[in-house]
């Protein structure tokens, strides 16, 4: 059998297609292979160069494969839509993937360590989770306005305008339990 000099990869969440091409180029491998049997499939061929659209769970395929000796080079879908030759399905994926790594101005993405990844998703977590606080502030500095009590912006000024709310006899004692039920909300923020 031909040696497979270049794979492309079409992932998914169970099924994942396979495009190779020997040293002629030709098409040697034209495959759909359920998540157990692509792992095997990979931990027993020979090295080879694999492509993967930089996509959800590429990263970790990508660390998986190159565990198994193999070379593996993360593309932007983008630059592999132009290889699309004909309607859009994952065998045409896989192909238009095989394809583009073989383009001499590829760029790729690089593979990212689970120490990258984890890092990238604590961003990714933290940009909403300060959103919500300052939504929540600001919202709990909007219904005391309507009860007459100000304070300025910045999360320190929030625990004076909290007692000034809680002590405040004229606000009814509803308003005040609400307001003590957002100051939970953003207790649980502050401390995530």
């Amino acid at each position: 059998m031909d040696q497979i000099i270049r794979i492309g990869m079409d992932t998914s969440k169970h099924v994942f297609q396979l495009h190779g091409v020997n040293a002629a180029e030709r098409p040697i491998l034209r495959k759909k292979m359920r998540r157990k049997e692509m792992v095997d499939f990979f931990a027993t061929c020979p090295p080879t160069v694999i492509a993967i659209e930089a996509c959800a769970a590429s990263h970790h395929w990508a660390r998986l494969l190159t565990g198994f000796g193999h070379e593996v080079k993360l593309i932007a879908p983008q630059l592999a839509k132009p290889y699309v030759k004909r309607g859009k399905n994952d065998a045409a994926d896989a192909e238009a993937l095989c394809e583009a790594m073989s383009r001499p101005t590829m760029r790729f993405v690089p593979v990212k360590s689970a120490d990258q990844q984890a890092a990238l998703m604590l961003v990714g977590m933290r940009e909403p989770a300060v959103a919500a606080q300052t939504q929540l502030a600001n919202t709990i500095r909007g219904y005391a306005a309507e009860f007459g009590l100000t304070a300025a912006n910045g999360m320190s000024h929030l625990p004076l305008l909290l007692e000034r709310i809680m002590i405040d006899e004229s606000i009814p004692a509803v308003a005040r339990e609400l307001f003590a039920s957002l100051v939970g909300n953003l207790r649980s923020w502050v401390s995530a």
